[in-house]
């Protein structure tokens, strides 16, 4: 996948405010790599995260701070996820009086609450928490720019995971109002409409459930797919669902089906039948 997204510099400008940083760690999982920022425009910025600690990133921060003559000031982590909090050692031992701020933070960390805010020269930053991706997720609203730096709950390209899909869902509904901008988020390009972005990603979250009810209502259905036995498993809804990918991803599939299923239990929209069945609930049937 890594190799069918656009080239992404190791270093880009994009903003009077904005510097992107390449975390220099490609994959299928982190796209061109985690993307890393500096903000503000005096000598002293803050840090958005700091990738996973490879070798590469490092000459490419100090190129950027030597370019831009500035220094870090402030370190925020989006949250606790390896591929963005590994360089945090290598900041601090180039710049050891940079404070790091984190949600739920480690040992020598600073702690980030909703709605606190960040300050350099030329720029303002806004925490936002917003997990499901990660519990710990915080966003960062830059008040100068209408922006948002998104993390890992808006990607730049496809779509993101997450560990719970009702809270990923609502932290999405409640980001996309604190905001008009562009979004900068934790992998790939820039997004320059990111209100329409979050709107897409709430649209295609809901026309999965959608999809995944449709399956569950096809009760003639489930005996081919399933075999003997009430209800649905995930799989045989991943067979409906997903019936025109390749097999070798409908492993990846069941666990976003799975996370479909558990919310709308949570609402009450579909029950647990027998062993690892699903069915529609009563309310949902009518």
């Amino acid at each position: 996948m890594a190799a069918q997204l656009p080239h992404l510099p190791d270093i880009e400008r994009l903003s009077p405010r904005v510097v992107r940083v390449l975390g220099g760690n490609p994959s299928k999982f982190t796209l061109q790599g985690t993307n890393t920022y500096l903000v503000g425009q005096g000598p002293k910025r803050i840090l958005i995260d700091t990738g996973e600690g490879n070798r590469i990133w490092p000459p490419s921060l100090q190129k950027a701070l030597d370019d831009e003559k500035a220094s870090i000031e402030q370190v925020i982590l989006t949250h606790w996820h390896p591929d963005h909090v590994g360089g945090v050692k290598d900041v601090l031992a180039h710049s050891p009086e940079a404070k790091v701020y984190k949600n739920r933070p480690d040992a020598g960390q600073l702690g980030i609450e909703e709605g606190q805010t960040f300050k350099v020269e030329g720029a303002t930053l806004r925490a936002f928490y917003c997990p499901g991706h990660a519990i710990d997720h915080m966003a960062l609203v830059l008040e100068d720019e209408d922006a948002m730096f998104t993390g890992d709950n808006v990607l730049g390209h496809g779509t993101a995971v997450f560990e719970d899909l009702a809270t990923y869902m609502d932290s999405l509904g409640r980001m996309r109002e604190q905001f008009s901008g562009r979004a900068y988020p934790g992998h790939g390009a820039v997004i320059a409409e990111g209100k329409a972005k979050i709107t897409e990603y709430i649209s295609h979250r809901k026309e999965r459930e959608d999809q995944i009810l449709g399956a569950i209502k096809q009760p003639s259905a489930a005996a081919t797919v399933d075999g003997e036995g009430e209800g649905w498993s995930s799989m045989g809804i991943v067979k409906v669902v997903y019936k025109d990918y390749p097999e070798n991803l409908h492993g990846p599939a069941e666990r976003g089906v799975v996370q479909v299923l558990k919310k709308l239990e949570g609402e009450g929209r579909v029950r647990r039948v027998g062993e690892g069945g699903w069915g529609l609930s009563e309310r949902s049937a009518l």
